[in-house]
C-alpha cells in the first residue's frame, strides 16, 4: 500500500464499525473524504480488508505534549507518531507548561506546530484567576475548550469556587466548553502540610495526599456550580465509581457533566503506587482496591455513565521519574501507545462490544468537542480516518513498543487481543504494524466558534 494520498481508494470486505452497529461492507475515499459505505462496487485502489474491523480514527481529548516549552518529555513529531500507530488521527492538546492564557498564545502555538504532528489536532487552552474576562476572546480565537483546575497543580493556579463560578457563567454565555481537573485545594493543601511535617516520604503519601474525598467534594462543587451557571462541564479523568455516582447526581441536578474515563484508573491498583512509587505517580491516584471496584468502573462504562474516554497523555521517561523522591517526580503517564489496544482488549474480552469502543474512543469525543460530522465516524462527508483492526492478533506490551519519549508502559508484560494493523488519515497511510511514517501532516482544527 503506498503512503502517498489515492484519488481514489475502497477498503472491501472489512466488518464497518460504528458507534451503534458493526456490518460488513465497503468504505470509498475520495480525495481524503469518506464517498460511500456499504454495498457498494469497490472503485479506485482496493485494500482487502477482509476479516479486519474498519474504525473510524480515535478522537483522544485529553492530551499533554509539551511543545513549544521544555520537550526533553514529550513533543508533537514524538507524540503523535504514538498517536498514529495505535490508531489514534485526531487528537486535543494542551500543555501546562506553556499554557495558552491568550489568542496570540494560540497563534503562536499553532505556527510552532506547522509541520510538527503526524495527527490532526485541536488546542486546548487554560484558565488563570485573572483571566476569566479574555475567555470570550480566546475561544474566538479558535480553542478547542478551556482546561481548569480546582487544586494548583503543574504550575497552573487553582480556580476557588467563586472564580469558577464566574468563568462558567462566561463560558456558558459564549457557548464554549470545560475541562475540570477536580481535587479541592484546601483538602490537598492541607494534607500535603500534614504529611511533609510527618516527613513522609514513601509512595503511599501520594493516596493521602490527593485523597479520595479531595476528588469528591470538587467533583460536588463543579457539579452544582455547572447547574447553575448552564455551562457545559467534563470531569476530567473520574478515578473512581464513587465519584461516577457524584456525576449522576449532578446530571439529575440539571448539569450538563460528562465523565471522562482514561485507562489507568480500570487497570492499576492502588496497591501498585505503593510498590512502584513515582512510576505510579499521577494525579487523582489509582483507586481500584478490589476486583469489586474494578467490575463498578466497567459497569458505569456500560450503562453509560461514562461519557468517553481518554488518555491524559502525560509522559516521563525512566529517569525523570525517578528522580528527587515521590515528592518532586513528575506526574502522569504515557497512553497514546496503549489506550485503543486496551480498548479492543476489552471488547475482545467481553466487558464492551466493538461499537462501544468507535463511540467512547471516537464518535463522543469528536461530539462532545464541536469535530462531529468531521471526524469520529465512518460516514459519508467524514474525514477519511480509518483504522484497520485484526481481532485475531495479540499484542504483548514491551517498554520497548513505547513509540513515547517515556519509552516505558506501566503495561508492559500485559497482554491485549487484537492488533491496529494500520492507520490513514484523510485518505493517505500514516502508520503500519506499529510504525508511524513521520510524514507530519496532521492539521490544525480551529474550535467550534471558529469553524462554524
Amino acid at each position: 500500500m503506498s503512503r502517498r494520498a489515492v484519488g481514489t481508494l475502497t477498503f472491501a470486505g472489512a466488518t464497518v464499525v460504528g458507534a451503534d452497529v458493526a456490518r460488513r461492507g465497503h468504505v470509498v475515499v475520495q480525495d481524503g473524504v469518506i464517498a460511500a459505505v456499504g454495498e457498494v462496487e469497490p472503485v479506485g485502489e482496493v485494500v482487502d480488508a477482509t476479516g479486519l474491523l474498519l474504525f473510524p480514527g480515535m478522537v483522544d481529548s485529553h492530551v499533554h505534549l509539551m511543545d513549544p516549552g521544555p520537550t526533553d518529555r514529550e513533543d508533537f513529531p514524538t507524540g503523535t507518531r504514538a498517536a498514529a500507530a495505535r490508531g489514534v488521527t485526531t487528537i486535543v492538546e494542551h500543555t501546562h507548561a506553556h499554557p495558552i492564557r491568550s489568542p496570540a498564545d494560540l497563534a503562536e502555538k499553532v505556527a510552532h506546530l506547522t509541520n510538527r504532528s503526524n495527527v490532526d489536532f485541536g488546542l486546548a487552552a487554560h484558565v488563570w484567576p485573572d483571566r476569566i474576562d479574555g475567555i470570550g476572546d480566546l475561544w474566538r480565537a479558535g480553542a478547542t475548550f478551556f482546561k481548569i483546575f480546582t487544586c494548583t497543580t503543574h504550575g497552573v493556579p487553582a480556580l476557588d469556587p467563586a472564580h469558577l463560578r464566574t468563568a462558567l457563567a462566561e463560558m456558558a454565555a459564549v457557548g464554549s466548553r470545560a475541562l475540570i481537573h477536580c481535587e479541592d485545594e484546601s483538602i490537598t493543601a492541607e494534607a500535603e502540610r500534614t504529611l511533609r511535617a510527618e516527613r513522609r516520604v514513601d509512595p503511599g503519601l501520594l493516596v493521602e495526599w490527593r485523597s479520595r474525598e479531595a476528588e469528591l467534594v470538587a467533583v460536588a462543587a463543579v457539579g452544582v456550580l455547572a447547574a447553575a451557571t448552564g455551562a457545559s462541564v467534563t470531569i476530567a479523568h473520574v478515578s473512581s465509581a464513587d465519584v461516577v455516582d457524584v456525576v449522576e447526581a449532578a446530571r439529575r441536578w440539571g448539569a450538563d457533566l460528562a465523565a471522562e474515563a482514561c485507562p489507568q484508573y480500570f487497570a492499576i491498583g492502588e496497591d501498585e503506587v505503593r510498590l512502584h512509587g513515582s512510576l505510579r505517580k499521577f494525579t487523582p491516584p489509582a483507586r481500584v482496591r478490589s476486583e469489586e471496584d474494578r467490575l463498578a468502573m466497567w459497569d458505569a462504562v456500560r450503562r453509560g455513565a461514562f461519557s468517553h474516554f481518554a488518555t491524559d497523555h502525560a509522559p516521563s521517561t525512566l529517569a525523570q521519574k525517578s528522580s528527587g523522591g515521590i515528592w518532586d517526580a513528575p506526574f502522569g503517564l504515557p497512553g497514546l501507545d496503549t489506550t485503543l489496544p486496551f480498548l479492543l482488549d476489552a471488547a475482545l474480552r467481553g466487558e464492551l462490544d466493538v461499537t462501544d469502543v468507535a463511540r467512547l474512543y471516537a464518535a463522543a469525543p469528536a461530539a462532545r468537542y464541536g469535530l462531529g460530522g468531521r471526524k469520529g465516524a465512518i460516514a459519508v462527508g467524514a474525514d477519511a480516518d480509518i483504522v484497520l483492526v485484526d481481532p485475531e492478533g495479540s499484542w504483548r506490551v514491551a517498554d520497548s513498543d513505547v513509540i513515547s519519549k517515556a519509552g516505558w508502559t506501566p503495561y508492559a508484560g500485559s497482554d491485549f487481543r487484537g492488533r491496529v494493523v494500520a492507520t490513514w488519515l484523510r485518505g493517505t497511510e500514516v502508520a503500519r504494524d506499529g510504525h508511524a511514517h513521520d510524514q507530519r501532516t496532521g492539521r490544525f482544527l480551529p474550535g467550534p466558534a471558529r469553524s462554524t
